[in-house]
């Protein structure tokens, strides 16, 4: 009997006494501090074995560790649990079950209240080791709830969400602090899995989008959340319509809960169309008026818009044609577009364009020869395929008789309103001709033959498939055929040229085959994409005119027809240039090679990180104090770039260690990052005016690295003509931006008796000593289109009808046509940068006096 009692008197007489929690900790801590973590491990397991009451010692423990410590990745508090659960797995016996159920609700209290870190190791580690959730889902969501009164909102989220407590809290009490703190992703997580929270946060943000809507409203809500400049630029329509179309496709929402949103992506893609039509003029008519009948569909006020820009655009004509066809009610139409309507002939009032496309060749004019790339084939090569006898034909000639194919697609677009398109038209291009598959055909885009086809094409490794970015491609081609989600699709012999020509680019290949003129890669050019290698390797760009058409309208354009085959034909051409001579252009004697550019991209990423890391500890004592260094430019060469001058192509790379910049205050990050690579940088604080950057910038020799807007909408112009405004007004009045001007009260002859006061008749203005560019003669300005030699058109339609009471002269850029004037701003601007500029007080009186006229 005396044997059998003695173990367990030794079991609990330990127990009884046990080791002082205060004691381990203290003993803990120091070995912390001292970074022992070896002996660290030891004391922590001989010491959890000693405690009377393992759980409960365990709390004490963490309650008095300290917070988090610098260059510590973890608390001492989190590494402490780490071993208590190490320790746990050879002490099976220690549970909250072996406790009263008083006592186990006493340590789960305690427990709760630790649960403010935000560490999912120590946070699920509490739970699971303390059986959180069994708790009353009350007493947790009183928790949440006064964690969030404490302003941690984070940590409020975070356990939320592990304590899957979710539909028991106010989805806009937790989620809105979080996007205002730019925590979108976090409140992404909270509502994740919950539909009904996904919705209601997706609907949140779209009333966001709202054009009325204020985001101080929403932070009065929570007043001690201070937004940042960060945060505050995400919170605006244009990011909030992108996240909000992110989120419909992430969470599978229908887009008709977010009419905001979806209304202000339509207006910007009505913007853009304007810009492509009007503007940029790279858009068809035909081409424009499709798009824009998809974009304003029936959205009365989309409607209006359109009307509103055509008059600004195009005039007033065109207006009334539009508003007749949407019957735009009157007491919304803009000035004359009334009245123009009652005065159009019948045969004006339908909206037509010229009927070119019904007699257009296959083969294109001469310039257009010149200019562009040319498929080598006549029409009669280019076969359509739309039913499965058709498609019986390409099947035996692509499947059965050729080793490369070039595979390309056409979508329509729907400029964003729509995540994912469906493929309208697969080009195949083989060795003497190419086969059109449509699947706008009637009941042969989900034709079981055309399917197998698909999958046969793909998943034949003997076939070496061509493609430019094939991953669009094959995105569309899941959202075409669904039955590729259930069995994907097996990919074999595929080549994406993008890959290819990325290398091309990295190797700084800069010369054409056989083209006069070298080209140097992805600078200087116009041309992007496959275009772009196009041009590099065959001599001449593609034509893109036609690419974003209405690849959904039958019949299909000449114009569209040779464009598709173009882009497919063409990867057949770029592949055998490329393979005949692969070292000229930099590549390896077999394309095939070439799958992914991600491999090579992570090695040059990795080098060049290494690079930085090493130039930092070179130069470390350097960065700090270099950049406050004044010296005037170090070379010829530096002195040339900043005053505005092309490198040569002979032209050595400039050295990190000798550029030197001043980054404005809102580039603060980016100057940090060149500081890493050796650039010397000098930053402006905060509360620098931004004259400081051009007081450095002029005695440091340095360039000036800004975000502004100002610096992003400038075309670098150095050539403006001075237009008087007798004459901005006849060229307003002789594109329709001026009519009925009766109501304004003032004629031809007050303008120029005002004009008179301020200049004599043609006299050039007197250029202001501090303006740096040259004035061109109106006289080169075509009288008829209103277009600079070069081709830009005076921009009247950014001109407001009513400056023209108080604004004497504009002065026109010749580059881009943007009007410009002396506004209110102007004032301000002179006394900005009046010390640097050197600009005296009569310069100043004398630019008051001209706004004032």
């Amino acid at each position: 009997m005396s044997d059998s009692s003695t173990p367990e008197m030794n079991y609990t007489t330990p127990k009884a006494v046990g080791l002082d929690p205060a004691v381990l900790r203290d003993q803990l801590f120091e070995l912390w501090n001292r970074k022992d973590l070896q002996t660290l491990h030891w004391t922590a397991l001989q010491g959890f074995s000693k405690l009377s009451e393992p759980l409960e010692a365990l709390l004490t423990i963490l309650e008095g560790c300290p917070g988090k410590q610098r260059g510590r990745s973890h608390t001492l508090g989190q590494h402490v649990l780490m071993e208590f659960q190490s320790w746990m797995k050879e002490s099976p016996q220690v549970t909250l079950s072996s406790l009263s159920e008083q006592q186990a609700m006493a340590l789960q209290q305690r427990a709760l209240s630790l649960l403010t870190d935000t560490q999912p190791n120590f946070v699920e580690s509490l739970i699971n080791l303390y059986q959180l959730n069994s708790l009353d889902p009350a007493i947790l969501r009183l928790h949440i709830i006064r964690l969030q009164a404490l302003h941690c909102y984070k940590e409020a989220a975070v356990l939320a969400i592990k304590l899957k407590l979710q539909k028991e809290l106010d989805m806009e009490e937790m989620c809105v602090p979080l996007i205002l703190q730019n925590k979108l992703p976090l409140a992404e997580s909270f509502v994740i899995g919950h539909n009904h929270l996904e919705q209601r946060l997706v609907t949140l943000l779209d009333l966001w989008c709202h054009p009325s809507f204020s985001v101080e409203e929403i932070s009065m809500r929570f007043p001690r959340i201070s937004l940042t400049k960060q945060c505050m630029s995400q919170i605006q329509p244009k990011l909030l319509t992108k996240q909000v179309f992110r989120l419909l496709e992430k969470f599978n929402i229908d887009q008709g809960l977010c009419p905001n949103a979806l209304h202000k992506r339509r207006f910007d893609s009505l913007r853009f169309l304007m810009y492509k039509r009007f503007v940029d003029k790279s858009m068809t008519e035909e081409n424009w008026s499709d798009h824009v009948q998809y974009v304003v569909a029936d959205d009365l006020e989309l409607q209006i818009h359109l009307v509103e820009m055509l008059v600004r655009y195009c005039g007033l004509q065109k207006a009334a044609q539009w508003s007749l066809r949407y019957n735009i009610p009157k007491n919304r139409l803009p000035s004359g577009v009334w009245e123009t309507q009652q005065s159009l002939p019948p045969g004006l009032q339908q909206i037509g364009w010229s009927g070119s496309a019904q007699t257009e060749q296959w083969i294109p004019s001469r310039s257009h020869c010149q200019k562009f790339y040319q498929v080598p084939l006549t029409k009669d090569k280019v076969h359509f395929v739309d039913s499965p006898e058709s498609l019986q034909r390409c099947r035996n000639i692509v499947l059965k008789e050729c080793d490369i194919v070039g595979i390309d697609m056409e979508w329509q677009p729907t400029f964003g309103c729509i995540s994912t398109q469906q493929v309208a038209l697969i080009q195949l291009s083989v060795l003497d001709q190419v086969f059109l598959l449509d699947l706008c055909a009637n009941g042969f885009c989900q034709h079981p033959d055309t399917i197998s086809f698909i999958r046969s094409l793909f998943s034949e490794r003997n076939i070496l498939k061509l493609g430019y970015g094939m991953s669009g491609d094959l995105k569309c081609l899941l959202a075409t055929w669904h039955q590729l989600l259930e069995e994907p699709l097996r990919m074999e012999g595929m080549l994406d040229l993008l890959n290819v020509h990325q290398k091309i680019q990295r190797r700084k290949v800069n010369r054409t085959q056989n083209g006069p003129k070298e080209v140097l890669v992805g600078e200087d050019s116009a041309e992007k994409g496959l275009s772009l290698l196009v041009q590099q390797v065959l001599g001449k760009p593609l034509d893109k005119t036609e690419q974003m058409s209405n690849w959904e309208k039958r019949p299909l354009r000449i114009s569209q027809i040779r464009y598709a085959v173009a882009d497919a034909y063409c990867l057949l051409d770029v592949y055998s240039v490329l393979s005949r001579n692969p070292a000229y252009f930099g590549l390896p004697a077999d394309l095939r090679s070439i799958s992914s550019s991600q491999s090579e991209k992570s090695a040059d990423n990795k080098q060049k990180e290494k690079h930085a890391k090493q130039m930092k500890q070179a130069h470390g004592n350097e960065e700090c104090q270099g950049a406050q260094r004044i010296s005037p430019p170090r070379s010829d060469t530096e002195k040339g770039l900043l005053c505005g001058e092309k490198p040569s192509e002979d032209t050595p790379a400039l050295p990190p260690q000798q550029l030197r910049v001043v980054c404005d205050n809102m580039l603060q990050g980016l100057g940090r990052y060149l500081r890493c690579l050796g650039v010397d940088v000098v930053m402006l604080e905060n509360t620098d005016d931004h004259r400081v950057a051009a007081k450095l910038a002029q005695a440091e020799g340095r360039f000036i690295l800004t975000c502004g807007q100002p610096f992003q909408s400038a075309c670098n112009s150095d050539q403006y003509a001075a237009v008087p405004r007798k004459d901005m007004v006849r060229m307003l009045k002789q594109k329709g931006f001026l009519q009925h001007q009766d109501k304004t009260n003032y004629t031809q002859q007050q303008e120029e008796e005002k004009l008179g006061d301020i200049l004599p008749p043609s006299v050039t203005p007197e250029i202001p000593r501090y303006v740096q560019c040259q004035w061109a003669p109106l006289s080169g300005l075509d009288p008829d289109t209103l277009t600079f030699p070069g081709g830009a058109p005076v921009q009247l339609h950014t001109v407001p009808p009513a400056l023209l009471q108080r604004i004497p002269l504009f002065y026109v850029c010749t580059r881009c046509g943007k009007v410009f004037w002396e506004g209110s701003h102007f004032g301000r601007v002179l006394a900005m940068f009046q010390d640097v500029l050197h600009i005296t007080d009569e310069d100043t009186e004398s630019a008051a006096a001209v706004q004032q006229n």
